[in-house]
């Protein structure tokens, strides 16, 4: 057998395998299957492979030289299924992005400066560019650090990510509906999608108080399910039924403090926490006037961060937006979150027996 060079890294509150681009098929199908043994996909437990039997830890980052100017590198993210044989390139992943620059710094794909390193990312999902800025003392990534982030356990380095232009990352602009509210069998929905595509209700709508455990959630999922579907396609994304976005976030009043409570789906199984771009276009929906869950929200002073609540903590991120155009189209102007990664194995992954495939 010929092991693939691989790193696992931890990413935020996700997990997944890194690897450099030219280790792996050019072939996207070919790519594919092989990422489907090395995880081992399609298992509940993913027993014969790296994956860790859930959609957070069933991820891989492809990183390569930037094909063109204005990013150091292009990351494409892959979503891998767990016990269906599938992977998705439609959505990006900004916890997976946390760990992007330190990969491309241990690669030797960029050259770390003594003190702080800043790489720009090129996210081929959407095609929109992010900038990590993280430790590199002595020009080599420093992991260790005080920055703690909700559903990490201990702390680690500060790795502050940038975003411009995610606004509209699967082709539809930063409203895809073209309207700041709709109405999906009953439900006010506000569509929006500041680098992932979210469908935003008030859990009141499906007669929850959005404080319950995801355990708890999952007494919902085929109702939300029902929703995504038809919202899938009002956000001119097609049949999502089998696709990872959008995701579903639902919206309560804080209760800790923070800005906003909010309970997500990903895409019909109750997320422990929130995804990074999830709480940006989250944040960014509370923005507009009119939209859903607006009113249930305390919004922060201008320019300060929202603190997302979610189920095992909160989540930090800045979104400044543009006075609205002659044309009444609202842009974005950045976004921001801090998060941090983790080295946890390099080395060599060796992929299982070829499986059964479905495309989503």
């Amino acid at each position: 057998m010929t092991g693939v060079p691989c790193m696992l890294m931890r990413g935020g509150t996700s997990k997944g395998a890194y690897f450099l681009a030219d280790d792996l098929p050019a072939d996207p199908a070919e790519r594919d299957d092989l990422l489907l043994r090395i995880m081992g996909t399609p298992d509940p437990r993913q027993i014969d492979g790296i994956g860790g039997a859930h959609p957070l830890t069933s991820k891989v980052a492809v990183v390569s030289p930037a094909a063109a100017p204005g990013a150091d590198v292009d990351y494409l993210f892959l979503q891998v299924g767990v016990d269906e044989p599938t992977v998705s390139d439609r959505q990006n992943c900004g916890n997976l992005l946390a760990g992007v620059g330190p990969f491309a710094v241990e690669r030797g794909l960029v050259a770390a400066a003594d003190g702080e390193t800043s790489v720009r990312i090129r996210m081929l999902n959407s095609g929109s560019v992010a900038t990590a800025r993280f430790p590199t003392p002595g020009g080599r990534v420093e992991y260790a650090g005080a920055t703690a982030v909700s559903g990490v356990p201990g702390t680690a380095a500060r790795i502050v990510l940038d975003f411009a232009g995610t606004e509209g990352s699967a082709g539809g602009g930063l409203l895809p509906t073209g309207r700041v509210r709709d109405e999906i069998d009953g439900i006010a929905v506000t569509c929006v999608d500041n680098g992932m595509p979210v469908v935003v209700a008030e859990a009141s709508s499906f007669g929850l108080t959005g404080y319950e455990s995801p355990a708890e959630l999952a007494a919902v999922r085929d109702r939300v399910q029902a929703l995504r579907l038809r919202a899938g396609h009002l956000m001119g994304l097609g049949d999502v039924a089998d696709a990872s976005v959008p995701k579903t976030t639902l919206l309560a009043p804080p209760r800790a403090g923070g800005t906003v409570c909010t309970r997500t789906f990903i895409p019909v199984r109750p997320h422990d926490a929130i995804g990074v771009l999830g709480a940006v276009s989250v944040a960014t929906a509370l923005l507009l006037p009119g939209a859903v869950g607006r009113g249930l929200a305390e919004l922060p002073p201008p320019g300060a961060p929202f603190d997302v609540e979610h189920p095992t903590g909160v989540l930090q991120v800045e979104v400044d937006l543009a006075d609205p155009g002659p044309d009444g189209a609202v842009r974005v102007l950045r976004s921001s979150v801090v998060r941090t990664a983790r080295k946890l194995f390099d080395g060599a992954v060796f992929a299982g027996p070829p499986r059964p495939r479905r495309t989503p």
